[in-house]
């Protein structure tokens, strides 16, 4: 995915986190479920190595995350292909670049990755799913549950949850499509949870304390002018930023949009920047994933998500500019 974010017994700090997952009643109610789900991603500590498989790709990540006293720190190790470290503290990420021995800053970043996969409008999940209990499974040789999310509509997948049952931690996350085919899939293979050593958090490469820091301009909470005219139902703007990228001739910098889109679990971006020649419109999609480029007037506009491409065909189509008085 353009842009994707990957970063992005049981230990549980003070308790509160067990108390909310296994309290009376709640711990079979899915809907409620699904949100102790998101609480075990941020309260727990826990280090493990998933693996993330999309069409005929597979990825191998390894990620350490400790809660300390309420602060949210997370090292993100990708293993396949050009190595790169995703150092995470609370709402800043700091990305390690080992070939060019630079680390690029970012402020704002909202904590939405595996394990921790609900995002912002989750509580609204139960309006546009039907959230049902399924069966035991074992992933990373621990026992999990299953939780089945089925699209009321024709706006989003289904997914399948795996929770571990002791602490509702996601294990598995599998996304179907009409057929009930899995198209995409993130799962652990292997999970150490509590106790964890506080150096795994620390950079993995030698003399980064030599290395360039360069600090990514975001303006946060903006308000550019782009709207969807017909955003696809069940979906809420969660975000929209600016960036300043780099690139082009003589190292250039030119600004990007980027507006977030969620339904609590399926979420697709729109990226508007300055056309360049050179350009093709066109769309793709892999597993899950569909991307569609094309120019609206002098901008170049991408949308890409983890949604069914009649979303992606909708946004496009309903995009329009309508500067801000």
């Amino acid at each position: 995915m353009l842009y994707k974010k990957i970063y992005l017994g049981m230990l549980l700090l003070a308790g509160s986190a067990f108390a909310f997952a296994a309290g009376t009643g709640e711990k079979n109610d899915p809907q409620n479920v699904l949100k102790s789900i998101q609480l075990a991603a941020q309260k727990l500590s826990y280090s493990g190595t998933f693996v993330y498989q999309q069409a005929s790709q597979i990825r191998t990540s390894r990620i350490t995350h400790v809660n300390d006293g309420g602060n949210e720190i997370e090292k993100l190790e990708i293993l396949d292909g050009k190595p790169r470290e995703y150092i995470r503290r609370n709402d800043e990420v700091s990305c390690y670049l080992p070939e060019q021995k630079l680390v690029q800053v970012e402020k704002d970043v909202n904590p939405e990755s595996f394990p921790a996969l609900l995002t912002q409008n989750a509580q609204a999940l139960a309006e546009i799913y039907h959230i049902r209990k399924g069966e035991s499974a074992r992933v990373a040789g621990l026992d999990c549950q299953t939780y089945l999310l089925d699209p009321k509509d024709g706006f989003r997948y289904g997914y399948k949850l795996c929770a571990d049952k002791n602490s509702n931690l996601l294990l598995r996350a599998q996304t179907v499509n009409t057929r009930n085919e899995v198209i995409e899939q993130i799962a652990f293979t292997q999970l150490q949870v509590g106790d964890i050593d506080r150096t795994k958090l620390k950079p993995g490469f030698n003399g980064v304390a030599n290395w360039r820091i360069e600090n990514l301009t975001v303006q946060s909470n903006i308000s550019s002018g782009w709207i969807v005219k017909q955003l696809p139902a069940g979906y809420k703007k969660t975000k929209e930023i600016k960036r300043l990228i780099s690139g082009g001739a003589g190292g250039k910098t030119h600004p990007v949009i980027q507006m977030t889109f969620s339904d609590g679990l399926g979420a697709f971006s729109v990226f508007v920047e300055p056309d360049s020649e050179g350009r093709t419109e066109g769309s793709i999609q892999q597993g899950a994933m569909n991307i569609t480029a094309r120019r609206v007037g002098d901008a170049w506009i991408t949308v890409v998500g983890e949604v069914p491409a009649s979303v992606v065909r909708q946004v496009v189509s309903s995009l329009e500019f309508r500067p801000v008085k």
